[in-house]
């Protein structure tokens, strides 16, 4: 047995817990998956019986013998939990969002690095199958200059889901918009400014279940025109991705398929995981010389376990971590400016953090 594996607690077993983390963490060879908190229940037992079972997050970093804490508990407890486990000398990765406010976030960065911890942030779909398709085609330039970026995440329901902590509290620009805003960002580069429009459009919604946010002047690309929208009211899907460059455009439909597989039950060790059939494949178009090319592009593999294996290098190899909570905070302030745009409908700046 590996005695140096990193020994993880869970801090929840909520489908975060179950979907997201567990699995990576119980297959990748160096991690061991060492304790979930369950306030109440035993649900995680059936699947993992030999992980220890706390009853509160308190219980869990008092352990000795966990070296890294997963806070995927509900977005408002993000700060607190986090400070808790940074304060027991725990290294952390904190679910996305990271923090509520810029301001919280800054103090938890500070933390970690006056103990000499690791802090970082689950902004898995940076490993999406059409996210790091998009990238390759950005950076090989396969459709020219990239003058026109919109990228969408399209849900249907239109009803408000009882028991639901989404419906309550923090609302879908802080959920979702922490991942589109997250891979533009990596793609682009922080805006300037941005412009935004977020709202409630459900029969008796509490937080916003839409937004369409505009990312004004990226530092990378200050001329490329982006969009990205979300919204629960989005029956007929829109495309996932549309790129268009100067010699062509990229559009794909449909979502990276991780998440369903894992919600099945699906193993993600199993061979071809995350490789999509070239029916799923997005479209590449493109005119040169009079002559139009019209042609499936085949898609990157999607894989959320190379997340889980950056937390590795850095922990034992002292490799950089990609989402470490420092370059991850500017999405934090970008949702923020985006909130006070749609508030005061308005162009609000950003004062741009080093990149």
């Amino acid at each position: 047995m590996n005695s140096n594996k990193i020994k993880t607690g869970l801090a929840s077993y909520g489908m975060s817990g179950r979907v997201f983390h567990a699995p990576f963490i119980d297959t990748h060879p160096q991690f061991e998956l060492t304790a979930i908190t369950e306030r109440s229940k035993n649900l995680s037992r059936e699947q993992y019986p030999n992980v220890h079972i706390v009853r509160s997050f308190d219980e869990l970093v008092a352990m000795d013998e966990i070296e890294l804490v997963i806070v995927n508990t509900p977005d408002a407890t993000h700060y607190e939990y986090t400070k808790k486990a940074l304060e027991a000398g725990k290294n952390v990765i904190t679910e996305k969002p990271f923090t509520q406010t810029t301001e919280e976030g800054g103090e938890l960065i500070s933390l970690a690095k006056e103990k000499g911890l690791m802090l970082g942030v689950y902004q898995n779909r940076r490993w999406d199958a059409d996210f790091l398709t998009v990238k390759e085609i950005i950076d090989h330039q396969k459709i020219g200059r990239i003058v026109e970026f919109e990228s969408t995440f399209s849900r249907y329901r239109n009803y408000i889901q009882a028991g639901n902590w989404k419906e309550q509290d923090g609302g879908m620009t802080y959920n979702l918009g922490s991942h589109l805003i997250d891979q533009c960002v990596c793609l682009f580069g922080l805006p300037e400014a941005v412009f935004a429009d977020i709202a409630v459009l459900r029969n008796g919604g509490i937080v916003d279940d839409y937004f369409m946010i505009h990312l004004l002047r990226c530092a990378k690309a200050p001329d490329v025109r982006i969009t990205l929208k979300a919204g629960y009211l989005m029956c007929e899907p829109e495309p996932r991705f549309v790129v268009h460059g100067t010699l062509g455009s990229y559009v794909k439909y449909g979502v990276d398929k991780q998440e369903e597989l894992l919600k099945n039950g699906a193993v993600p060790d199993t061979p071809d995981w995350g490789v999509e059939t070239e029916n799923e494949w997005g479209i590449l178009k493109m005119e040169t010389n009079g002559r139009a090319f019209h042609e499936k592009y085949p898609s990157r593999r999607g894989n959320y376990a190379d997340f889980y294996e950056s937390v590795y290098r850095h922990l034992r190899n002292g490799i950089p971590l990609p989402t470490d909570a420092a370059g991850v905070l500017p999405i934090i302030t970008v949702i923020e400016a985006a909130k006070e745009s749609s508030r005061d409908r308005k162009i609000v700046t950003i004062n741009r953090l080093q990149e």
